[in-house]
């Protein structure tokens, strides 16, 4: 497992991210999900922002789920894994 101090920091990020710019996708771009992060992001901005609610309310879910879970959760699921999706 890589070090504890970079999950903790990456799960941190990715949260908070999630959370205030869910609707960019940016959370995504954070834990390397560059296909996923694309389209959060393209749906945003191809419906004119009307695609911006449900991605936004995506992005929340997920930076919620992201900072309730421990570090080694987060690990095995989104690093390890790589769940893409909630």
């Amino acid at each position: 497992m890589t070090n504890s101090g970079d999950i903790n920091s990456k799960k941190i990020a990715a949260g908070i991210c999630g959370i205030l710019l869910g609707s960019l996708g940016i959370h995504k771009f954070i834990l390397g999900y560059q296909t996923e992060g694309l389209i959060m992001l393209l749906v945003t901005i191809l419906t004119c922002g009307f695609g911006a609610f449900v991605m936004g309310v995506i992005g929340l879910a997920e930076g919620i789920i992201y900072l309730t879970k421990s570090d080694d959760e987060f690990y095995s699921t989104y690093i390890a894994v790589k769940k893409g999706w909630f």
